[in-house]
């Protein structure tokens, strides 16, 4: 049976975590959408979304294929997201796959040097994400690919929303916890762009949700790893 309840007494600091990932950034005419993949599928329902409402004439889904992945999208997570954004009334020709890219480094790289191959250079991106992972999604464009203009969106959907469509509170927490330990290791690590100190109360929420158990995604060592 699939878990989509919080435990009351963690729910505080849950809505903190993902309100602190929310970077708020409103939708705006770009030159390119990249679709970062993953397993929510979301991500291409809101690009589709965003294209029929004609923000934007280019789309990149990027993404290989991930334990977690692989029997949702047999052929990887990019052409699992084209096939579906097609399905919902996105032009086939309007779609690009990066079907390569395993972290989101290579997301933003890969993307970028296939748009190069087609002599695309866009100077205008918006960033399609799942919510928790939207603040590492911008900095690490923000290291990748500096001179471009870039957003970062998500599924507009509150939190049980968002439960209900995943399936699954304990994974969503566990990202949630992974991201935010990623926010500083990965910034201290150069990997993506130093914005900001995470506040205090969003490190104090980190810290009881990993002594109630919330772990599986935390790095355990330095290497540059966010699959």
């Amino acid at each position: 049976m699939p878990n989509v309840m919080i435990p009351a007494e963690v729910r505080e600091d849950v809505e903190t975590l993902w309100a602190f990932h929310d970077l708020q950034h409103e939708p705006r005419p770009v030159d390119v959408c990249i679709g970062l993949g993953g397993h929510d599928l979301g991500v291409a329902d809101y690009t589709a979304d965003l294209y029929l409402e004609g923000l934007f004439r280019q789309i990149v889904f990027t993404g290989a294929n991930a334990p977690t992945t692989v029997d949702a999208f047999p052929e990887g997570e990019a052409f699992g997201y084209r096939d579906h954004a097609i399905a919902r009334g996105v032009p086939a020709e309007a779609v690009l796959v990066e079907p390569t890219a395993t972290n989101t480094s290579e997301n933003l790289e890969y993307s970028r040097k296939l748009l190069a191959e087609l002599q695309v250079e866009p100077s205008s991106v918006l960033l399609v994400s799942h919510p928790y992972q939207q603040r590492r999604a911008f900095a690490t464009c923000r290291v990748v690919w500096p001179d471009v203009d870039v957003l970062c969106v998500s599924r507009p959907l509150e939190l049980d929303a968002y439960l209900r469509t995943i399936g699954d509170a304990d994974r969503v927490v566990d990202m949630l916890v992974g991201e935010t330990q990623r926010l500083t290791l990965y910034a201290e690590l150069g990997f993506i762009a130093h914005e900001e100190d995470v506040p205090g109360e969003v490190m104090r929420a980190f810290d009881r949700l990993v002594a109630a158990g919330y772990t599986s995604r935390l790095v355990e060592d330095r290497r540059p790893i966010d699959v």
